[in-house]
């Protein structure tokens, strides 16, 4: 090897040292997985801890409908359930399967991740709260449960404006910037020390933006309300109650840590179907109210705020929302790879698609969200 050759190699070296003493120092060493595993996957449950979400020991099977898998679906969709990757695509109808559809070695057991569709559940257990009493309103200041909030602009940040998504805090929504919040909480292992750093930057109830960093105190705050951690609280409250027939597993920071609130609930097509068809009967299963119905509702209007751009948000507690599209009031949960549960009250329809891919969004909307409503409206009446 000549000289210029080791002065490559030991200049090399020594960038790569010096980068690992800084991200040592700066206590960023979450980037090394970060960077190992590149981008978020549908099956993260195999490289995270986990806590384990129980079904309950008498579960409650979906009855199947008298066409069931018998619709012929355009060619349309079915192309774009392959171009985008879908791994899961079922549709039921008045309670009952009509269709449902797996590839990629997928079945109605396989866990995948629920990604975004979390924020929706961690609404659901907000709402579990405040009918349990444990949550007195959705106006009760986050500081009542969570110290680090007691002090300077923070204190005036409610529960109604985490749910809104208008905490005004300076979460960077960024996932592909590996220093990002974001980023750290996905593969960093302190959750709760990344939310104490946040500071307020505009004042709450004003702007929605999207950030998960909202979902994740919310999330705490259900924690702290409850007493259980949001796992076994959304155990008790939805996985058991439901008749959910499989187990289903959160993302915990580490393993005495805390849930990844905002992302990473893993559960299979049948089971996340569960979740739209309790706010399809106004938070009432089989006679007993988990959410209040007026909760519900409200859960389900947009929320009145604007976007940064002066846009209306299609968007009320943690659930996206298509008002009048077509004559129908539709809401949905969904995820950053395309994972959605998709209400359509007027036709008693929900559908639930998992896979690894999204399309391009027409108005703030994906596209195959969309393209499977009108899909599913054209063969059920």
């Amino acid at each position: 090897m000549n000289r210029k050759a080791k002065r490559f190699t030991f200049g090399g070296v020594l960038l790569l040292g010096l980068v690992a003493a800084w991200l040592h120092m700066t206590d960023k060493n979450y980037i090394y997985k970060a960077l190992v595993y590149n981008f978020a996957d549908i099956d993260d449950h195999l490289i995270f801890d986990q806590r384990t979400v129980d079904a309950p020991a008498k579960a409650q099977p979906w009855p199947l409908a008298s066409n069931y898998n018998r619709i012929t679906w355009a060619d349309t969709l079915q192309n774009q359930h392959q171009q985008l990757g879908s791994v899961a695509f079922l549709v039921v109808h008045r309670d009952s399967i009509l269709h449902e559809q797996y590839w990629d070695g997928y079945s109605d057991k396989s866990k995948s991740n629920s990604f975004s569709m979390a924020k929706s559940i961690v609404s659901i257990l907000v709402g579990a709260a405040l009918r349990d009493g444990y949550i007195k309103g959705i106006d009760q200041p986050v500081s009542d449960f969570l110290p680090s909030f007691k002090e300077g602009a923070k204190s005036k940040i409610a529960i109604k404006h985490l749910l809104m998504m208008s905490s005004g805090l300076n979460w960077d929504e960024s996932y592909a910037n590996p220093l990002s919040v974001t980023t750290e909480a996905y593969y960093g292992t302190n959750l709760k020390k990344v939310i104490k750093r946040l500071e307020a930057v505009e004042e709450p109830g004003q702007t929605f933006s999207y950030k998960s960093g909202d979902t994740q105190i919310l999330g705490m705050v259900v924690e702290a309300a409850t007493g259980k951690s949001l796992s076994r609280y959304a155990e008790d409250k939805l996985w058991k109650p439901l008749g959910a027939e499989h187990d289903a597993e959160w993302s915990v920071d580490n393993p005495t840590g805390i849930e990844k609130a905002y992302c990473c609930f893993f559960s299979n097509a049948r089971d996340f179907a569960r979740i739209g068809k309790l706010y399809l009967q106004n938070g009432v299963w089989d006679g007993d109210t988990i959410v209040d119905p007026a909760y519900v509702r409200a859960s389900l209007t947009p929320n009145g705020l604007q976007n940064s751009s002066g846009q209306p948000a299609d968007y009320g507690y943690q659930w996206w929302l298509l008002p009048n599209y077509k004559g129908q009031n539709i809401f949905y949960a969904r995820g950053i790879l395309g994972q959605y549960i998709i209400v359509i009250p007027e036709k008693e329809i929900i559908i639930v698609r998992l896979g690894k891919q999204r399309g391009e969004r027409i108005n703030g909307h994906p596209s195959e969200v969309l393209a499977m409503i009108d899909a599913v409206n054209e063969v059920v009446e």
